[in-house]
């Protein structure tokens, strides 16, 4: 248990900065130049008593450079630096604790345990041009390498939190905007870089659901998605009505259960050296999808809602951008232009969120242009771009509001559907975030994964990501089922199909994406054998919502994540290392297969006594090699729960037929 002794040791350490942000595609280069770094001497004063620990500051010259004080309340332990002096813009608390994993700071793909790495805080793309061109130069020349894992630094993430928790069930947040670092390299301490004064609050319990309660209530709970999200599977369905009635009627008469279709292009597309792209101009396009709102209605009478996509930029071609650029609406550059921003292959503006007009002409659009014509939700896609030296209505610098864009981007889609009275019916998903997200946003997914088996971006790669989430307060998330992107070679199977949406299926959502160049790549309405096994996923899916309803309404009531690690109730060294198995609400243990060609697989298992959900055999606690045809991927249900109600129907759907 954390204590104010615990902190007789921390270490100050300050300087000057100056960062230079260069940003590609989303993507950051991380230049600082540091001035004048000094330790600083630390005196901890005669005021101090059993609650509240003061430290003040001096340099080796004695100068004070202001105070830390830590307060101790019941348990909950604040730590507040107060540097006065404004030429330093780099401090580094050095916390003398020595902690043997550490979990969180948002989403990390390819590795859950941050013990041993330096993690930055900043949003960013994290489909990073310079990993995707050396991938497929080395795949090209040497062939798929899928357990390569590039080094740790190399990574970014849509999705930081200031965040962490520990194998001894404490957390730490970290309560600024600015650029961070925390620093796990060293043993027996742990560094945090923060570029303004901040304040560092510490939770502890006794419990992971206790401390994930306390978490969320810091920094915010997640809204509980609308019922029907759990009547059956999402398909990802493009190009007009026309095409989507065909597939409609031919999942129909396969008994696939669909409780959405996710049309990217409603508002229309551009084909370019990248894919198939939306074409970001936020009304509907009406050559593309004539009659759009009756077929919505017509849709939503047979219980399938329609689902759109936006984001916060704004296509240069089209009126929207016309009209935003002659109100003043879109975020200038040091010259007072437009700042224009390349995404893949072509520039784009971003409206300011800062400027209130700007802010409320853009909601508009979500409730005049979507839900206005019945849209049941929607992609809020990106959030990571805002360039750090844009020039910003508010006056504020545009490096500090870097990371808070994504709360920004979450709260003005939360505040669309709560002004049109749709809580409850109507969600929308996010890809960016950091700390104000949680509390805006229904619910997450993992970004653009490759259409592969990698463990760097592809299937595998989802559940350190979600994992990390569940553990950074994010109780909500799913994935694109196959995947998303797809460059030369890289091109999506059956397999990875067929496994991506049985992985899918013990998640919150089950959601296919067609993909950034759907021609080229297998989709779940292909042939007649994948439609009808994305319809036994689907029902599969629809099997387990009375369970996924109650682990969601503990999420949105208590905190707790619905996808867990499996040291959340184990504390076994194997599960504190554990990366790609999950725990779904408390009484499912899912063991993904993320290998090609793989009909079995070893799984680690907790102490406790489990029963294979396929074969109904009866395990204990330790690792075994079980059966993996693709349908029925490793699947087990704690026996304590063998006959709870809301398992009924998955029991009994253990014996269906692909």
């Amino acid at each position: 248990m954390l204590t104010l002794k615990n902190f007789s040791n921390l270490q100050v350490t300050v300087a000057s900065g100056k960062q230079n942000f260069p940003m590609s595609r989303g993507s950051f280069k991380y230049k600082d130049k540091i001035h004048n770094k000094k330790k600083l001497i630390v005196k901890e004063v005669s005021a101090s008593t059993e609650n509240i620990k003061i430290l003040n500051l001096f340099t080796k010259k004695n100068t004070s450079l202001g105070s830390v004080t830590i307060k101790d309340d019941n348990g909950t332990i604040t730590l507040t630096t107060n540097i006065n002096d404004k030429s330093i813009n780099r401090i580094w608390i050095t916390l003398p604790f020595s902690e043997k994993h550490y979990y969180g700071c948002g989403e990390t793909f390819s590795k859950f345990d941050l013990a041993g790495e330096k993690v930055r805080i900043w949003v960013a793309e994290h489909q990073n041009a310079k990993r995707i061109t050396k991938k497929i130069i080395l795949w090209k020349l040497r062939g798929p390498r899928p357990n390569k894992v590039s080094k740790f630094s190399d990574y970014e993430s849509y999705f930081v939190e200031p965040t962490f928790v520990t194998n001894k069930k404490w957390t730490l947040h970290l309560n600024t905007s600015s650029y961070s670092e925390f620093d796990f390299s060293k043993k027996d301490k742990i560094i945090i870089q923060i570029r303004e004064n901040a304040t560092f609050t510490f939770l502890q319990a006794a419990t992971y659901t206790e401390l994930s309660k306390k978490l969320s209530e810091l920094i915010g709970y997640q809204r509980p998605l609308p019922e029907w999200v759990y009547d059956g599977a999402i398909l990802s369905l493009q190009t007009g009505p026309a095409f989507i009635n065909k597939t409609l009627q031919e999942a129909e008469a396969n008994n696939l259960r669909i409780t959405g279709v996710w049309s990217q292009d409603w508002c229309g597309c551009r084909k370019t050296g990248f894919g198939y792209q939306v074409m970001w101009n936020w009304q509907q396009d009406k050559e593309l999808y004539p009659n759009l709102e009756n077929e919505i209605q017509k849709w939503k009478n047979n219980g399938i809602h329609f689902l759109g996509y936006i984001n916060p930029f704004i296509a240069l071609e089209k009126n929207l951008y016309k009209e935003a650029h002659q109100k003043g609406y879109c975020v200038k550059n040091k010259n007072g232009e437009d700042y224009l921003v390349k995404i893949t292959t072509f520039p784009a503006s971003m409206v300011d969120f800062t400027n209130p007009e700007a802010y409320e002409w853009y909601k508009n659009l979500i409730k005049k242009n979507m839900i206005g014509i019945g849209m049941s939700g929607w992609m809020a896609d990106f959030g990571e771009y805002l360039p750090p030296d844009a020039v910003l209505f508010s006056g504020e610098n545009a490096e500090i509001v870097h990371n808070k864009w994504p709360g920004i981007w979450a709260k003005l889609n939360r505040e669309a559907i709560e002004e049109c009275g749709k809580q409850g019916e109507v969600f929308f998903f996010t890809r960016a975030g950091y700390t104000n997200t949680i509390k805006n946003s229904t619910m997450m997914w993992n970004g653009d994964q490759h259409v592969d088996w990698s463990c760097d971006d592809g299937l595998p790669s989802v559940i350190p990501a979600t994992l990390s989430l569940s553990m950074s307060g994010y109780t909500l998330t799913h994935s694109d089922a196959g995947g998303y992107t797809t460059i030369m070679q890289m091109t999506r199977s059956k397999e990875l199909l067929m496994r991506w949406l049985e992985m899918n299926i013990f998640s919150p959502l089950l959601r296919t994406h067609e993909g950034n160049q759907p021609a080229r790549n297998i989709q779940a309405y292909s042939s007649e054998e994948l439609i009808k096994y994305t319809a036994y996923c689907s029902r599969l899916h629809l099997a387990i919502k009375p369970y996924l309803l109650e682990a969601q309404n503990e999420a949105c009531k208590n905190g707790t994540p619905v996808i867990r690690p499996l040291f959340y109730y184990y504390d076994e060294e194997e599960a504190y290392k554990e990366n790609y198995e999950y725990l779904l609400g408390r009484e499912l243990l899912v063991s993904p297969v993320l290998e090609e060609n793989a009909n079995e697989k070893t799984v680690y298992l907790p102490d406790d006594t489990w029963i294979h959900l396929w074969t109904k055999k009866e395990y204990s606690g330790g690792k075994y090699t079980v059966a993996s045809p693709i349908g029925k991927p490793p699947v087990f249900i704690r026996k304590d729960a063998y006959n709870k109600k809301e398992l009924e129907e998955l029991l009994n759907f253990g014996q269906d037929n692909i």
